[in-house]
């Protein structure tokens, strides 16, 4: 039995199938929403690779028609760990995330084998024609690779695949409650518009996310506001499953006070809506002034490549008053916006006095803010969009911005107004490599395993695009073949 319907889950299905398990998947949403997160996600996957060459074999022809364009850096397994260790601060367990690294490249080639097509990230963050002739774009090694047509491509093709294999997937069944004899797993209450059913299996694997959508948990865990933040993906990723096995036994484990929350339109659904994915994201903070309602600055919006800082900057902005700050640009950088700008509203003058007005936020704040911050800038001759390029600008009480840091001052002024969207919590169900869910002793619960967001341990304070479908789709294999052997009585001992 698998619990929950998204990239994970669906790992783990097909992982237990070909092990020669008869496998039900349990998705409580209806068949039009099913696909969990996932479904709305960018579909970039993290992994260990040997640069442009060692991926191509993972394209799909289509998928590689910017090869020419971009150059693509090897993103050895060491890199990969201290990418983790400097976003989460060294608290994620190495034992998983080893694991994880070491099997990260051959579980997308499984995938593959599965019919899960894959191209090359090069317009997520460009528009990849606006590359000049002759120059190429530096693509993050480590957010190289997406799913063909992103989370919905994803989900296409691995619900495909389920259903080529004659997996049961029943949807508009949510999990009430695991089922245990004495410490062992052996199948869980679903509930469905005739009320409560029994089913048993031989063992469960459980991927039905964290608690994002719920508004009371995120209140209990992540504290005071965040019961008021938009949710960036589906709606029903409650955590009802999650609470169950912790009051059943299950040891917590990882960051329960964290989140991915990163920069979301101000104007975007209060929760996903599948007609717009995540299109709603506002990731070219890089080359703006990012504001508050005082018209000061109060982040480094160049710390890094946008894929290791989009997951925090969130937060920074749901601290701010009313979790709301607006991305001031100006015409050096307009053109730089990425695609997903087009579903946004943009506000545009020709003075800053004018836009603060537009805004509703301060006109003296905002002016000293950019006066500040322009007498800060050095020569701006180096700016390079394509690479962290090292223009670092330090104005008096103002943050520094690390890189990208060039004067505002070329006029029309347009501004996008921001909020902070939660996408997934950190803290989950303590598992081992092998995808045990372990119990508040240490010991492996018999028949239980857990991939995805609702296993804990992986992510602390910050994140890596693409890490999190990564883990899912590893631990997600992996748990389906050791769930497969417990049922099919190969391995016993949990």
């Amino acid at each position: 039995m698998v619990v929950g319907a998204g990239n994970a889950a669906l790992c783990a299905a097909l992982s237990a199938h070909e092990q020669g398990a008869r496998v039900l998947v349990l998705e409580a949403a209806p068949r039009e929403q099913r696909g969990g997160n996932s479904r709305f996600s960018g579909g970039i996957f993290r992994f260990a690779h040997d640069g442009l060459d060692h991926l191509r074999p993972l394209l799909t022809e289509e998928g590689a028609r910017w090869a020419d364009r971009v150059t693509v850096a090897p993103y050895e397994p060491q890199r990969f760990a201290a990418d983790i260790d400097l976003v989460c601060q060294g608290r994620s367990d190495p034992e998983l995330f080893s694991t994880l690294i070491e099997t990260s490249y051959d579980t997308m080639a499984w995938m593959q084998g599965h019919g899960v097509r894959w191209e090359l990230v090069v317009d997520k963050l460009f528009d990849p024609a606006k590359i000049p002739a002759g120059e190429t774009y530096a693509v993050p090694p480590g957010g190289a690779v997406r799913a063909t047509n992103e989370g919905i491509g994803l989900m296409y093709d691995l619900f495909n695949a389920v259903e080529q294999a004659g997996i049961e997937v029943r949807y508009d069944s949510p999990v009430q409650e695991l089922l245990f004899e004495g410490s062992r797993c052996v199948g869980a209450k679903v509930r469905d518009a005739e009320g409560f059913t029994e089913l048993r299996a031989g063992a469960v694997v459980l991927g039905s996310g964290g608690f994002e959508s719920n508004p009371e948990l995120r209140l209990r865990y992540l504290g005071e506001g965040w019961d008021l933040v938009k949710v960036r993906g589906t709606r029903f990723n409650m955590g009802h499953v999650l609470m169950n096995a912790l009051a059943s036994g299950a040891a917590p484990s990882g960051h329960w006070g964290g989140a991915h929350a990163s920069p979301l339109d101000a104007h975007a659904p209060d929760v996903g809506e599948l007609s717009l994915t995540d299109r709603m994201s506002r990731y070219s903070y890089p080359y703006c002034l990012l504001v508050d309602r005082d018209g000061k600055r109060f982040v480094d919006e160049g710390e890094d490549e946008v894929w290791l800082t989009y997951a925090k900057t969130g937060w920074a902005i749901r601290a701010q008053q009313g979790a709301r700050a607006w991305q001031i640009f100006d015409q050096r950088t307009i053109h730089l916006l990425e695609p997903r700008y087009s579903t946004g509203i943009p506000v545009e003058a020709d003075t800053l006095e004018d836009l603060a007005a537009k805004l509703g936020i301060s006109a003296d704040g905002l002016r000293a803010t950019v006066d500040e911050f322009n007498a800060a800038c050095g020569d701006d001759a180096g700016f390079d969009p394509f690479h962290k390029d090292g223009l670092r600008t330090a104005a008096p009480d103002q943050p520094v911005k690390s890189n990208w840091g060039q004067p505002v001052d070329h006029p029309p002024y347009v501004a996008y107004a921001v909020t902070c969207g939660i996408t997934f919590t950190y803290g989950g169900l303590k598992i081992d490599r092998r995808a045990r869910v372990q119990d508040t002793v240490g010991r492996p619960m018999g028949g239980l395993y857990a991939t995805g967001e609702i296993a804990g341990g992986f992510f602390y304070h910050n994140y890596a695009a693409g890490s999190g479908l990564m883990r899912g789709a590893t631990f997600g294999r992996i748990a389906g073949r050791e769930a497969a052997g417990r049922a099919l009585g190969r391995n016993a001992d949990a």
